[in-house]
C-alpha cells in the first residue's frame, strides 16, 4: 500500500493526482479542515495505544502509517525548512506509529518500532523562493523522520511551482 500526505487545495490536487490516488492501492491524506493539533498528551501511547486520543478523521494516523508498505510520498510547501502546518500537525499525530519505549539503530537512541511493515520515503518540498538554508534543513528533518520511522529515504526534491511535479511523481 502507497501512502500521499499532500498540503494542495482540491483544485491542484485533482489536476495533479488522479491516477496515482485513483487506485486501490493508495491512501491519500490531505486536509479537510478539521485537523486538530497534537495535544502532545502521549495518550496515544498510554491510555488508546496506536490510537490518538483525539478522535477526528486522523485520530488513527499511526495504523494508516503501519498499512504502508511500499512508499510514503509527501508534498509539502517548504516553511523555513520544513512542513507546511497541515502536514506537519499529520506528522505529529502519526506519533503512534512508533513504540514508547526506546532502542539503539546505528548507535543513536530512536522509539520502538511498533509495526512490521517498512516503506520508503519521498518527499517533494515546493516553494518559489526556497533557499540553499531551507533546502539543508529540509534534507536533515527528513532524514530525521527517517530515522525515527526506520525507513528509507528514495527521494527528496525541491521544485518552484507545483505543477512541475505531475511528471515526476508518477
Amino acid at each position: 500500500m502507497k501512502l500521499l500526505i499532500h498540503d494542495l487545495e482540491e483544485s491542484q490536487a485533482k489536476a495533479l493526482l488522479p491516477a496515482s490516488a485513483s487506485t486501490d492501492n493508495t491512501i491519500v491524506i490531505s486536509d479537510d479542515g478539521t485537523i486538530r493539533n497534537c495535544v502532545g498528551c502521549f495518550g496515544c501511547w498510554i491510555k488508546t495505544p496506536a490510537a490518538c486520543v483525539i478522535r477526528d478523521n486522523y485520530g488513527d494516523l499511526g495504523e494508516t502509517l503501519a498499512k504502508c508498505d511500499d512508499e510514503l510520498v509527501i508534498i509539502s510547501e517548504c516553511f523555513y525548512g520544513g512542513f507546511s502546518p497541515f502536514v506537519k500537525n499529520v506528522m505529529d499525530r502519526a506519533i503512534s506509529y512508533v513504540h514508547p519505549d526506546f532502542v539503539i539503530r546505528n548507535k543513536e537512541m530512536h522509539h520502538k518500532r511498533r509495526y512490521r511493515n517498512h516503506f520508503d520515503l519521498t518527499v517533494w518540498f515546493y516553494g518559489a523562493d526556497i533557499s540553499e538554508n531551507e533546502k539543508a534543513t529540509a534534507l536533515e528533518l527528513v532524514q530525521a523522520n527517517a530515522d525515527n520511522f526506520d525507513c528509507t529515504v528514495r527521494k527528496v526534491g525541491f521544485i518552484k511551482d507545483i505543477s512541475e511535479i505531475e511528471e515526476l511523481i508518477k
